[in-house]
C-alpha cells in the first residue's frame, strides 16, 4: 500500500487534532466541575437533567406562592386578632351598659365610645393587603367589602368567594376569607318575631306586655320553633310547648302585673308582665333575620343607648341581645382564626416536603453532572501523554524523505 505524502501528513495532523481535542475537553470538564458539557456527552443524562431543572423551577415558583400565602394569612390572622381586641372591648361596654344604675348621661358616654369602637371595626374590617386588595371582600378584591349608608346601616359589597395559590402539583389553598362568612353570617339571637295571642282581639282582661325574645340556647332551641305558651284556665300559670307540642318549660306569672317575670323555655329567653285571660295561648315566631352582622349589633346597642325614649326595659333587651350576638361574633371570628392556624400549618409542612424535594434533585443532579475529580485527572495525564507522544512521532514522521536516502 502506497501511502502519499499529503496523506501522511493529513493523518498526522488529524491525530494531533483528535488528541488535542480530548485534552482539551477534560481540562474544559475540570475547570467547570461538571462532567457534561453538551448533550453529545452523555444523552440519557443531559434529558434527565433537563427534567429535574425543570422541576426545581416549578419548585422554586411554589416556594414562592408558599410566601406569599404565608404572607396573606399571617396578615389576615392579625388583623382578625385586633378584631376580637376590639369585640373584647365593646362587650365589656355592652356588660357596663347593663348597669341600672346608669344615668342618660353615662350611658351616652358609653355609646360614644363604642361609635368609635364601631368606626375601628369597619377600618378593620377594610384591611387591605401589601398588593392593595381588601382582605375580606372575597374574589372582589379591588372593591371595599362594607360600606356604610347614610342612615347608619352596612351593606357588603363583595362576594363569598376565596382567592387561592397553587403550592403544590396537586394542592391549592385559600389565602383569604369572605367578609360575609365571617363578620355578617353570625347567628342572631333576636330573630324571634312579635308574640301573637291566639285571641284575636285578646280576650276581657288581657293585657299581657312581652319584651324582645332572644335565643339564648341554639342547641336546646334547634327544631323547636315556634313555641307557645298557653296560660291555664285557672290561676297565673303557664306551659310553654314546642312546634311538636312537646313541653319545654312552666311557670307562673308575677302576682303584681307590673313586676315581669322571667321565662326561659326551649332556649328562649323572654319577660312576660300583665294579666293573660284564663286559657289564652301566645305563639312566639321565628320570623326575624337569622344572621345579623357584627357592626349592626354595635350600632343597634349604640342607638338604643343614645335614645332619650328607652325605657330601663328596652336597656336591658338591647344588652341582653348585644351580649349574645357579640358572643356569637367572636366564636366567628375565632373559628376564622382557627382555619387560618390550620392553613399556616399546611403550609409549613409543604414548605418542608418541597425543600426535602430539592434536596433530593439536587442530590440526583450531582451525580448526573458534576465531575469525578480523581478519574479526569488521571485521564487528562494519560491523554496528555498520548499528546506528547504523538507531537514526537508527528515530527520525526514528517522528517521522512526518500531524497535523504540518497544523500
Amino acid at each position: 500500500m502506497r501511502i502519499s505524502t499529503l496523506q501522511a501528513f493529513n493523518n498526522g495532523v488529524a491525530g494531533l487534532q483528535r488528541n488535542y481535542a480530548n485534552a482539551t475537553r477534560t481540562q474544559e470538564q475540570i475547570s467547570t466541575g461538571n462532567r457534561i458539557l453538551t448533550p453529545a456527552d452523555d444523552p440519557v443524562a443531559s434529558v434527565r437533567l433537563l427534567q429535574l431543572d425543570q422541576q426545581q423551577n416549578v419548585l422554586s415558583q411554589y416556594n414562592s406562592n408558599l410566601t406569599a400565602a404565608k404572607n396573606s394569612l399571617t396578615q389576615e390572622e392579625v388583623t382578625l386578632n385586633s378584631v376580637n381586641t376590639v369585640l373584647q372591648r365593646v362587650r365589656e361596654l355592652a356588660v357596663q351598659a347593663g348597669n341600672g344604675g346608669l344615668s342618660a348621661e353615662d350611658r351616652k358616654s358609653i355609646a360614644a365610645e363604642l361609635t368609635e369602637r364601631e368606626d375601628e371595626l369597619l377600618s378593620l374590617m377594610n384591611t387591605r393587603n401589601a398588593r392593595g386588595e381588601y382582605l375580606f371582600s372575597g374574589f372582589q378584591g379591588k372593591t371595599q367589602p362594607f360600606v356604610r349608608s347614610g342612615d347608619g346601616s352596612y351593606s357588603y359589597q363583595g362576594d363569598e368567594g376565596q382567592r387561592k395559590l397553587q403550592i403544590a402539583s396537586s394542592l391549592s389553598i385559600p389565602i383569604s376569607d369572605s367578609g360575609k362568612s365571617i363578620f355578617e353570617a353570625v347567628t342572631n339571637a333576636a330573630r324571634l318575631g312579635e308574640p301573637s295571642s291566639s285571641l284575636a282581639p285578646p280576650g276581657p282582661g288581657s293585657n299581657l306586655k312581652f319584651s324582645q325574645a332572644q335565643v339564648t340556647d341554639e342547641v336546646v332551641f334547634a327544631d323547636r320553633s315556634p313555641l307557645t305558651i298557653t296560660f291555664n284556665a285557672s290561676g297565673p300559670g303557664f306551659v310553654v310547648t314546642d312546634s311538636n307540642n312537646v313541653e319545654v318549660g312552666k311557670g307562673v306569672l308575677n302576682d303584681d302585673p307590673d313586676i315581669e317575670t322571667k321565662v326561659v323555655a326551649g332556649g328562649v329567653t323572654l319577660f312576660i308582665s300583665g294579666t293573660p285571660t284564663a286559657g289564652e295561648a301566645v305563639t312566639i315566631p321565628e320570623s326575624g333575620n337569622a344572621k345579623q352582622g357584627i357592626l349592626e349589633t354595635i350600632a343597634g346597642l349604640r342607638k338604643a343607648l343614645n335614645s332619650s325614649t328607652s325605657t330601663g326595659s328596652d336597656i336591658r333587651d338591647a344588652v341582653a341581645v348585644s351580649l349574645t350576638n357579640l358572643d356569637h361574633g367572636m366564636i366567628s371570628v375565632d373559628a376564622a382564626r382557627g382555619n387560618i392556624g390550620a392553613r399556616l400549618n399546611v403550609i409549613e409542612t409543604t414548605q418542608t416536603d418541597n425543600e426535602d424535594v430539592a434536596l433530593v434533585n439536587k442530590s440526583v443532579q450531582a451525580e448526573l453532572r458534576e465531575l469525578d475529580y480523581a478519574e479526569a485527572l488521571s485521564r487528562l495525564s494519560f491523554q496528555t501523554i498520548i499528546l506528547e507522544a504523538t507531537q514526537q512521532s508527528y515530527v520525526k514522521i514528517s522528517g521522512l524523505n526518500l531524497f535523504n536516502a540518497m544523500r
